[in-house]
């Protein structure tokens, strides 16, 4: 029997493509067990248990930023961390870890490097974070959403993506996705959605210039996020929600989509095919901006600043593509050759190569899968 421990969490970024893999590996082998770590505050707490996986958790230990009294405990702290997860490793009998970043995965990267258990890792963003570019040093194999993402040694293999959009066939569920949102089957339909906790930016544009969007012949579907400041504009063909809760009918719906440029968002637009306006969020170091660059350069999205989109932008800019159907046409077709819907078995084939190669490291045990090429 395989024992694995899946590392991430905190955020859906780390935990949503943790658990496609964590639900591949059981669905390929039963047998396989399959143990994730994460902390007792992430996302990972509720979402873990709930899909039927064991959650070992350790405290939460962010790298110190400045320095005060809690980086003065950190090098403690941070070496009960690794010894912790060390205990786990041998308590288990595990045989490989496997990481998706956040505050847990340093922790388990140098634990299993002091065990001599092979590692492997998936980095979604363009801009790796800390933990990933730590054990991207040792790891046996490594995992990118996106071209161009600076780790040692790293594959493009894609997004791990949920199941229900990795295998959405959005002709066949069209029907039943308009009549669950109340939109017109005769017009096309512009998703705006800033993810789970919305985007201040585009829910404002969007109402502001919702007149011009369906005088071009367009419906919105809105997808304000939670704490939305903007009122329902109340226009026939302007649908507004504050969430969905099934979001593979949203984008079987969506003909062109205006979205913040989130790794799991670009990779699931680009997966299915849906043109988009990225606005990536403006605060933080950037990735948003780098993780929409492919989809982009080969012309299946436009990258606006947040600060650029406003209603004039939409009028003068994404209005006249809306009235253009050829290019939303051409646009669809570039964007799904630059995504991938099978990031989860690539990534599940480098999951295989790092079992093989600490099989091979201890003679008796296996050798190695092959897995997708390697990434210059």
């Amino acid at each position: 029997m395989t024992t694995l421990l899946l590392a991430g969490g905190g955020t859906a970024g780390h935990v949503n493509p943790l658990l496609a893999v964590a639900d591949r590996l059981r669905e390929r082998d039963p047998s396989t067990r399959v143990l994730v770590l994460g902390t007792r505050e992430g996302l990972e707490a509720r979402l873990v248990p709930a899909r039927g996986y064991d959650l070992l958790t350790i405290d939460k230990v962010p790298f110190p930023r400045r320095p005060n009294a809690a980086a003065a405990r950190f090098p403690a702290r941070f070496r009960r961390s690794i010894g912790e997860v060390a205990e786990i490793i041998a308590r288990e009998h595990v045989d490989a870890v496997v990481g998706f970043g956040g505050y847990v995965s340093t922790p388990a990267y140098l634990a299993a490097r002091r065990a001599g258990v092979p590692v492997a890792i998936h980095e979604a963003n363009a801009r790796p974070g800390l933990a990933n570019r730590l054990g991207a040093r040792f790891a046996a194999a490594t995992g990118v959403a996106f071209e161009g993402t600076p780790l040692p040694r790293s594959r493009v293999v894609g997004m791990p993506l949920r199941r229900e959009i990795e295998t959405l066939d959005r002709a066949a569920v069209r029907a039943e996705a308009l009549a669950a949102f109340g939109l017109d089957a005769d017009r096309p339909v512009l998703l705006a959605t800033g993810g789970s906790l919305g985007a201040r930016r585009i829910n404002r544009t969007m109402v502001e210039a919702a007149g011009a969007v369906l005088a071009a012949g367009w419906q919105v579907l809105h997808l304000t996020g939670a704490n939305s400041e903007v009122a329902d504009p109340q226009l026939d063909g302007y649908r507004m929600f504050e969430y969905a809760d099934r979001m593979d009918l949203a984008l079987a719906v969506a003909d062109v989509a205006v979205s913040r440029a989130g790794a799991a968002t670009v990779s699931e637009l680009a997966a299915l095919g849906i043109p988009a306006v990225y606005v990536p969020y403006p605060v933080g170091n950037g990735e948003q901006r780098f993780n929409a660059a492919g989809v982009v350069a080969a012309g299946g999205g436009i990258l606006v600043d947040d600060a650029a989109f406003t209603p004039e932008q939409v009028t003068a800019e994404l209005v006249p593509l809306l009235a253009d159907r050829d290019r939303v046409r051409a646009m669809a077709a570039a964007a799904v050759s630059a995504g991938f819907r099978d990031g989860t078995d690539r990534f599940v084939a480098l999951v295989d190569e790092a079992l093989g190669a600490g099989r091979t490291a201890r003679p008796g045990r296996g050798g190695a899968a092959d897995g997708p090429a390697e990434h210059a």
